[in-house]
């Protein structure tokens, strides 16, 4: 199917066009407006905001999986260390508890992005991402965290005919990824879309993220973390021999800082226009029957996402009695002019109508298939896709972000970074040119808002034409700020 006056549309494109609004609609009625990972019971009581001024070895700024994971490993380091983290509202209610549960191997947001900006390090850095996983993974069981961790890889599937050949040509690399051609494909996961897949076996464990966020939470308790939630910091200033976090409810002095705050505004100056916050949103369904079930098949359970520039990211889910859903997110990424935050926008009705048809057309055997949960989160993106690291004050305050949606399992590495560069002993991983060289910021407003807008239109023309990148995305390749993942 072609747009009036111009190329193809894709699978998904025509998908919006031919399910009835009435149909989204009816799926879409009653679904509630909060992340489901965050709607459980299980979810711990809130501990007490800070309310007077304190001294510690360490301050840990930010509740989500990189503040915890650089509290708890500190800890591991040096078991006598005084580690305080602050959270501005509660543990993992950001992008720690609404983003999708994959937990991946890749430091760089895939191995092509990585051999594009660091040729030199690329294959080290697949190895130290992998090492990195299964670290997190013995970590997960050797403090019991129930976050239904599971090795189940994912699977990127082709949608598109010029997509097939993309995945053929990754076949033979590594035997633990396996090209899957259109009737091995649609045995593994039943949906008329799909053209070729490759399953990456090792690559990727998925998990419940909220959960694994809990779980670390209470890791550095029983280590003796000190948490104070609903603590936001509004300043950080030099002392002379310390750092002072100033807060609602006193003063934070602290010999090393942390700062692990990821899509919210900086607190050094320096990094705030190396990153933007791009919304990102997903729906889950109610739990399936068992026809439906079987009708789908999926039995090993692999993350799934396809090869659009605007990808879907979709798997299954399980809840606590055993029943089984499916999350469906991705494709829009929205920029708000300013960078700005906010919660109104964590609910989009456009995007979650779009959502919709989209998965209707991937399971169309699922057409009585309901939504019970609908929402978005912000995503810390920086230029090249993968995180950064800074240090100030004198090396006493180390900094990281930009992990750009893939930050599951790289915030342990990105942890483990920032605990090497307080420590201020060299290691492999800050020698690592991805240590030391920063992306290329954005520019201030207007320029960020119109080189957004201006990328994501090319983009999109680029999916509609076979995948092939036009004079704009070609230019940012040339200057750095490309992405291919």
């Amino acid at each position: 199917m072609k747009r009036a006056g111009g190329p193809d549309l894709t699978a998904y494109e025509q998908a919006e066009q031919q399910i009835p609004r009435s149909r989204t609609a009816a799926a879409l009625a009653g679904a509630r407006p909060e992340p489901f990972w965050l709607d459980d019971p299980a979810r711990p009581d809130p501990l007490p905001a800070l309310a007077a001024d304190t001294a510690t070895d360490l301050a840990v700024v930010g509740g989500g999986y990189s503040g915890l994971w650089t509290a708890l490993m500190a800890k591991e380091r040096d078991p006598g260390r005084r580690v305080v983290l602050l959270e501005g509202r509660r543990i993992g209610w950001a992008a720690s508890g609404r983003n999708g549960g994959f937990c991946e191997a890749s430091l760089t947001h895939g191995d092509a992005n990585g051999q594009k900006h660091l040729p030199q390090e690329a294959a080290r850095l697949r190895e130290l991402g992998q090492e990195n996983l299964e670290q997190l993974a013995a970590a997960v069981a050797r403090y019991g965290i129930d976050c239904g961790f599971e090795w189940t890889g994912t699977l990127s599937v082709a949608t598109a005919e010029h997509q097939v050949q993309w995945l053929r040509d990754e076949e033979g690399q590594d035997p633990d990824i396996v090209f899957l051609d259109q009737e091995a494909v649609r045995k593994e996961v039943g949906s008329p879309l799909f053209r070729a897949g490759l399953w990456d076996r090792k690559g990727t464990a998925m998990l419940n993220p909220a959960r694994l966020a809990w779980g670390l939470q209470r890791a550095c308790l029983a280590a003796g973390v000190e948490i104070f939630e609903h603590t936001p910091v509004r300043g950080l200033r030099n002392s002379g021999s310390a750092v002072e976090l100033r807060t609602d409810g006193g003063t934070v002095t602290a010999e090393q800082v942390a700062l692990a705050t990821n899509v919210f505004p900086s607190l050094l100056r320096r990094t705030r226009l190396h990153t933007v916050p791009v919304y990102d949103y997903a729906l889950m369904t109610g739990p399936l029957g068992a026809e439906q079930l079987r009708a789908i098949g999926w039995h090993n359970r692999q993350g799934l996402a396809d090869l659009d520039n605007r990808f879907h990211y979709y798997r299954l889910a399980t809840d606590p009695d055993g029943g089984t859903r499916i999350l469906f997110g991705g494709y829009d990424a929205v920029y708000h002019y300013g960078r700005r935050l906010r919660p109104e926008y964590e609910q989009r009705e456009a995007t979650f109508t779009r959502l919709a048809a989209h998965f209707f057309a991937t399971f169309p055997q699922l057409e009585d298939a309901k939504f019970t949960h609908q929402w978005g989160g912000a995503i810390d993106t920086c230029s090249r896709f993968f995180p950064f690291f800074s240090t100030a004050h004198g090396g006493r305050v180390a900094f990281a972000a930009g992990y750009t949606g893939l930050g599951v399992g790289a915030t342990r590495f990105g942890a483990n970074v920032m605990l090497d560069l307080l420590a201020g002993t060299p290691t492999e991983r800050t020698e690592l040119a991805m240590v030391r060289r920063k992306p290329l910021p954005f520019p201030p407003e207007p320029l960020a808002w119109l080189g957004i807008k201006t990328t994501t239109a090319a983009l999109i023309r680029a999916d509609r034409n076979q995948g092939r990148r036009g004079p704009w995305l070609k230019a940012m390749d040339a200057v750095g700020m490309g992405f291919d993942s």
